[in-house]
């Protein structure tokens, strides 16, 4: 039986749903509800496997003030912006995690993740403590998640699939010592992290 899915601190879904940890596959993907107990410890092991410079990739609501309304106070589409920290070693990642792990996995904005310059392979958490990982050699994580108990199922249900105009789900930002994730871009600026692009929200 799978565990049910600890979600972040940052999101809310509808009393009385209950999501399960889980993972589906695709061609070229695979999906997963991560509980928020067991998210450092899958990126650690992506950043474990994966012996080549990395990359960190943040993805932050855009603020407000950069949003174009079509009426007052009404937007028609949402934007984030996109920052990196490229040529990451593996011991740099961990690092982030081990800096801003904590806030990065409450956060209910944002999302996060790494990625390989020479594979190519990425692993993203977003929103509602759904993971993906892509790779053009998804085979190659057949096993990726036994260690962490999480198991295989035919039709994943994330907290996507629940929500409806009654009963929407909620995502804030997460506070922890007084800062959010709005802070990360500024804390890293030494190690080189910039705003690559500002991209329409999906």
């Amino acid at each position: 039986m799978a565990d049910i899915l600890n979600l972040k601190a940052g999101v809310r879904v509808a009393l009385g749903t209950h999501l399960y940890e889980g993972y589906q596959k695709d061609t070229n993907y695979i999906t997963a509800n991560v509980g928020v107990d067991k998210i450092e410890e899958v990126l650690q092991h992506f950043i474990a496997i994966h012996d080549e410079p990395l990359f960190f990739i943040l993805e932050l609501p855009a603020k407000a003030d950069d949003e174009t309304e079509v009426a007052p106070g009404v937007v028609k589409t949402l934007h984030n912006d996109v920052y990196y920290i490229d040529g990451c070693s593996q011991e740099e990642a961990l690092t982030i995690l081990i800096r801003v792990g904590k806030l990065l996995y409450n956060d209910g904005m944002s999302s996060f993740g790494f990625g390989g310059h020479q594979s190519h392979d990425e692993i993203m958490f977003g929103k509602y403590n759904v993971l993906t990982i892509y790779s053009e050699t998804i085979e190659e994580y057949e096993d990726f998640f036994e260690p962490h108990e999480i198991e295989e199922t035919d039709h994943l249900i994330t907290a996507w699939d629940t929500f409806t105009a009654d009963n929407p789900g909620v995502s804030e930002k997460y506070t922890m010592d007084g800062k959010t994730v709005y802070d990360i871009p500024k804390l890293f600026e030494e190690w080189g992290m910039y705003l690559a692009e500002q991209r329409e929200e999906n």
